[in-house]
């Protein structure tokens, strides 16, 4: 059900952080006629942290709208408090979200115990499929193994975006239960890989800004064609990795104004590129043979 690149969207804002809809309803038609597979709303990449509620809603309702059912559409709705995440869920199902994407509760640190009462309770209450969604290096919590098998029990828990990066943890993950749930990367670098291994797709930041290269990418490694897959992923690794040259959604940001698809927006406390990483971006661009209209 969920798989290909799916792309975590970045957020288009104008110069003052206002979120930017026209630049968004166009955004949403470049990813459709480029092959994108799947669209989150309010991830990491979205600036989920300064963006409200009632804006998140608004881009979902007008996602929804704009994608008329051809891809899903998955918003993030995860947050640190259980009771929070159930409401935010609500919110975000009536405004047309196909899906949830629950991160960790985050700062507060649950115990594995915890983490599976917290999920538990949120897909307990959601009318749509629950992601869950592993980022230890941003939450300072991680999902187990373990905790994922006892969740995939779940009928409404159907997919993890696991992020560590590590192909031993995905490849315990499939193990332990790959015929219960879809599991998608949430590491660039590592998905070919992780799709030739059996995940079902990636959550990409990469496809904000090649999203033609990222779905066939995955395609060839869905299609168990190895070698073409490898192929891909040789040329984007150095746009895998600039992208991330500060932290993200920065330089992403920057990629995509420098596509021509949005202004150059940004909220506090992230801050617009740097001279060097714009340097480092424009290069890894190149190599990647993504063209920039300025």
């Amino acid at each position: 059900m969920y798989s290909g690149s799916i792309v975590a969207i970045v957020t288009p804002m104008v110069e003052s952080g206002e979120v930017d809809f026209h630049a968004w309803d166009a955004l949403l038609d470049w990813h459709l006629a480029a092959g994108t597979d799947g669209i989150v709303v309010a991830g990491t990449t979205g600036e989920s942290p300064t963006v409200s509620l009632d804006e998140v809603v608004e881009l979902t309702r007008r996602a929804a709208a704009r994608l008329g059912g051809r891809i899903p559409l998955i918003a993030g709705s995860g947050t640190n408090d259980t009771a929070g995440s159930i409401a935010r869920t609500r919110r975000l199902t009536e405004a047309g979200a196909d899906a949830v994407l629950a991160v960790t509760p985050y700062y507060n640190k649950p115990t594995q115990e915890g983490l599976f009462q917290h999920f538990t309770a949120l897909a307990e209450e959601s009318s749509v499929p629950v992601i869950l969604y592993n980022v230890p290096s941003r939450t300072g919590v991680d999902l187990l193994p373990a905790t994922v098998a006892r969740l995939a029990a779940h009928p409404r828990i159907v997919a993890l975006k696991e992020a560590t990066g590590s192909l031993g943890r995905m490849q315990a993950l499939l193990d332990c239960c790959g015929e219960e749930l879809e599991f998608l990367s949430g590491d660039d670098p590592t998905a070919a890989e992780a799709m030739l291994a059996g995940a079902s797709g990636v959550i990409s930041v990469t496809a904000n800004v090649a999203p033609r290269a990222m779905h066939e990418l995955c395609a060839a490694a869905l299609a168990g064609n190895a070698a073409r897959a490898r192929e891909l992923d040789g040329k984007l690794q150095v746009l895998h990795s600039g992208l991330f040259v500060e932290s993200n959604p920065i330089a992403t940001k920057w990629a995509v104004e420098q596509l021509g698809l949005m202004r150059g927006g940004i909220r506090l406390p992230l801050t617009r590129l740097s001279a060097d990483g714009q340097i480092t971006v424009r290069e890894a661009m190149r190599a990647a043979g993504v063209e920039c209209a300025h």
